[in-house]
């Protein structure tokens, strides 16, 4: 480093770590940006304008996005001589790039890089960088930016020169072309006004989908070098994997199976329908590996893995099953909202379970938990080459802007695995495909995987897509069936479902039931518990449904995974009860003797199927099939099951499973069941809904003609239609602000601890709550108890909540 460089920081002292010099800071995001080169590689959706300087850009404007920091008032900003500066350093970073880069357009892809790594450009106004200083003349920003050392800007300037050089970058000689800092102002104005004029009118989807990605990638290496992390560069699902897996097979006696060799040796997207307990999962990583052996060889990068699931249980299970089986657990992350939840789960011992110790004051929570932030916070940073997660996270990318255009970037030249796709309401499917045409133009291979694909939903994903997908199907595989099918013309909450159910605890059976509502759940749990109770002790009749606090949903999971869970089955059947609303669908990997249900949509009657005789160890198991009460739902035109759902689609399963009435069923059945549904009127309109919804996700999100205009009113859009709430009882306040405090040194931590407090609640539930501005949290006073949750809120305003209302 210059001594003239050697007393100026782009980084304050925080949390035990020294003050960060400013030329350390731009070299490590040189570097980060290095690695985000080898990882990639060569992206073909890149404009043609920059596709062979791409990465240069992103180098160099990682190489410069600070070295507007030099200004005195930043410094004593950052050293605590003044409390705040108030300008922004990258438009004075401009200022530098004119005489380190003559090509024009290089020029004005690294300025634009530089300029928008932090603001966007236009459409906020008061925060973006137009009107922040562009109705300003040079000498009112000569005099806002203030004092800059003439001697430090000529000194950073042929650093960042040489250092360009000596990385390959195309730049020229810095001392051939010295600049002086009375000039930075005015070069930053005009390369500010530069930008303004180009970006004012609406880009191509081609030259707005580079923008996007040349700023998620200058904004990804500046979040790696400012935290002080690097990308992994090892893929354990690459060309090694068949040798490991062909190893796992012969330890446990078991061969490939056909399905599972078609779906290795294929190329290209993939289409793959097998049953369940046929090895789909294994198929489709052979598949994945297959995939990342071409993308390497094509781009010359590290092609990332995502394994796309529904839902945060069976994507918390399936994280575990791959660092199990691949043997690297670092190189496997889960990326959703309560990652650092899981991480939690994974590291704490039963000593410090929610159960037998107080997590406000427990140390060895407490470092659980500083843990568990570290590591999703090293996944939300993109560390990890495979990825399980939720479609919402990688959706997230099309929201762009300097939040969330990272995620674009590292998608490119990926391979994704979207399993169950059928369970999407048509809304978040029309927008999963919409992204997945998106992926596909980033270079990325597409897997969908399901037991019960529907011909109308394949179809729909290969006419999403440009290129042609194989199909893979395992429908002549012999899976014997696990399931017998019957109908009960009777509500699952009348006497004579009571009784059956009674029947079958007697023959010391264990017995799911699922509920629609949380009010019907807990009348039958509230019937049938205490003698289930006395009969076979406290932990063998549980309920589950969505309003429970975090912590205490996670006890009750275990409780239940401990008596019914699929694995634990094989060693030993208990008898017991659980009664659930249709959150079990999408719960835990559970085995039951017998399931009575109320009728629903068959794909969700599919998902609650698959809870008993999970493993088809046993002669065909009963699910037994509720007729529904069919009721209105506030001011929504139509007639609900149970309140919930709408009647066409329940009434077109109901009349499938009565001519099915008493014969033993597979997943065959269940697909043509599923097509003969798909190809009714409601099918019609179920398709013209999907194709809809992605024509309006594309329009409204995807297309990037204005990159670097404010999205934020894209992103209140996006978050209503995907994400919930979530709140706190008024009698757990002061418990949770303890619990926050419990992470002195990792304010993070603190909040991981005070999460299982929380209560999910969805997005438009506002009203039922109110806000405590200190913690920055809703409060509700409900009724509520650890066994049966949450019963009643008494909002204000008189809004009010009971069990059995769509909440």
């Amino acid at each position: 480093m210059p001594e003239a460089l050697s007393a100026f920081y782009a980084k304050s002292s925080r949390s035990g770590r020294p003050a960060e010099p400013l030329t350390d800071h731009l070299a490590a995001a040189l570097a980060a940006a290095g690695w985000l080169r080898q990882r990639v590689g060569a992206i073909a959706a890149v404009d043609a304008s920059l596709r062979r300087l791409f990465w240069s850009a992103v180098e160099l404007a990682a190489l410069t996005h600070d070295a507007g920091k030099i200004a005195d008032g930043f410094q004593d900003m950052v050293t605590g001589a003044h409390r705040t500066w108030g300008e922004r350093h990258e438009v004075l970073s401009l200022g530098f790039l004119p005489s380190l880069i003559h090509d024009p357009e290089l020029l004005l892809w690294v300025a634009t890089a530089v300029a928008t790594h932090h603001r966007p450009l236009g459409n906020q106004p008061g925060r973006d960088l137009d009107s922040l200083y562009h109705p300003y003349d040079l000498d009112e920003l000569r005099e806002r930016f203030g004092k800059i050392s003439p001697a430090a800007v000529h000194a950073l300037h042929r650093w960042l020169g040489a250092t360009a050089r000596r990385a390959g970058l195309p730049v020229p000689d810095p001392t051939h072309a010295p600049i002086h800092a009375e000039d930075l102002p005015a070069t930053a104005h005009q390369m500010l006004d530069t930008l303004l004029e180009h970006w004012a009118d609406r880009a191509t989807p081609g030259r707005g989908l580079t923008a996007i990605l040349l700023q998620g990638a200058v904004i990804l290496a500046d979040h790696l070098s400012s935290a002080h992390k690097q990308l992994s560069f090892h893929q354990p699902l690459d060309g090694s994997f068949p040798t490991l897996l062909d190893k796992r097979f012969a330890d446990d006696g078991k061969v490939l199976r056909p399905h599972q060799r078609r779906a290795a040796a294929s190329s290209g997207h993939l289409l793959l329908r097998a049953p369940t307990g046929s090895g789909k999962t294994e198929a489709v990583l052979l598949w994945s590996a297959n995939q990342v052996t071409a993308l390497q060889q094509q781009t010359g990068g590290v092609p990332r893995v995502f394994i796309v699931l529904p839902y945060l249980s069976s994507i918390n299970a399936m994280a575990d099953r791959l660092k199990n089986l691949l043997g690297t657990p670092d190189t496997v992350g889960v990326a959703h909202s309560k990652a650092a939840s899981y991480h939690l789960a994974a590291a704490i011992t039963p000593e410090d379970s929610a159960e037998n110790d107080d997590p406000n004051t427990s140390p060895h929570r407490i470092d659980a938990a500083t843990k568990a932030v570290a590591r999703a916070a090293a996944t939300k940073l993109f560390h990890e080459s495979v990825r399980v997660t939720t479609p919402y996270q990688l959706l997230r990318g099309a929201l762009a802007g300097n939040a969330h255009s990272a995620i674009l970037i590292d998608a490119a030249n990926s391979v994704f695995v979207l399993d169950e796709l059928h369970v999407y309401d048509p809304r978040r499917l029309g927008y999963l495909l919409a992204t997945a045409q998106l992926w596909e133009r980033l270079g990325g291979r597409i897997a969908v995987v399901s037991a019960t694909l529907p011909d109308l939903l394949a179809r729909l994903f290969t006419q999403t897509l440009n290129t042609p997908s194989v199909w893979v199907k395992a429908d002549d595989l012999h899976i014997p069936p696990r399931h017998r099918l019957s109908i009960r013309n009777h509500h699952l909450t009348d006497a004579a479902a009571l009784a059956e159910i009674r029947h079958r605890l007697k023959q010391h059976e264990s017995v799911l039931v699922v509920a629609n509502n949380v009010a019907q759940a807990l009348e039958l749990f509230e019937e049938l518990a205490p003698e289930v109770q006395d009969q076979h002790g406290q932990d063998a009749a549980l309920l589950l449904h969505s309003r429970f606090r975090r912590r205490d949903r996670s006890l009750i999971e275990t409780k239940i995974t401990q008596r019914f869970g699929a694995a634990s089955r094989r060693e030993t059947r208990q008898p017991g009860l659980l009664i659930a609303t249709q959150c079990v669908e999408v719960s835990l990997d559970l085995d039951f003797d017998v399931l009575l249900t109320a009728a629903a949509p068959l794909e969700a009657l599919l998902q609650r199927f698959g809870r008993v005789n999970r493993l088809a160890e046993r002669p065909p198991a009963d699910v037994i099939v509720h007729q529904p009460n069919w009721t209105t739902r506030g001011t929504e035109p139509g007639e609900f099951a149970d309140g919930i759902y709408p009647r066409e689609p329940v009434e077109e399963a109901w009349q499938i499973l009565l001519n099915n009435d008493g014969r033993p069923i597979d997943e065959t059945d269940a697909t043509t069941w599923l097509n003969t549904i798909y190809a009714t009127t409601w099918g019609s309109q179920w398709h013209a809904e999907v194709l809809e919804r992605q024509e309006t996700f594309t329009r409204d999100f995807l297309t990037f003609r204005r990159p670097f205009d404010d999205r934020s009113t894209l992103t209140e859009a996006f978050d209503a239609l995907f994400d919930g709430s979530e709140a706190v009882l008024t009698q757990d306040r002061d418990v949770y602000a303890a619990a926050l405090n419990q992470g002195p040194n990792n304010m993070k931590a603190g909040r991981l601890l005070a999460d299982e407090y929380l209560i999910p609640m969805p997005h438009w539930a506002g009203p039922l709550s109110g806000y405590d501005k200190e913690l920055k949290i809703r409060l509700i006073d409900g009724d509520y108890d650890p066994t049966l949750g949450l019963r009643s809120i008494h909002g204000p305003a008189q809004s009010t909540y009971q069990p059995g209302e769509v909440l």
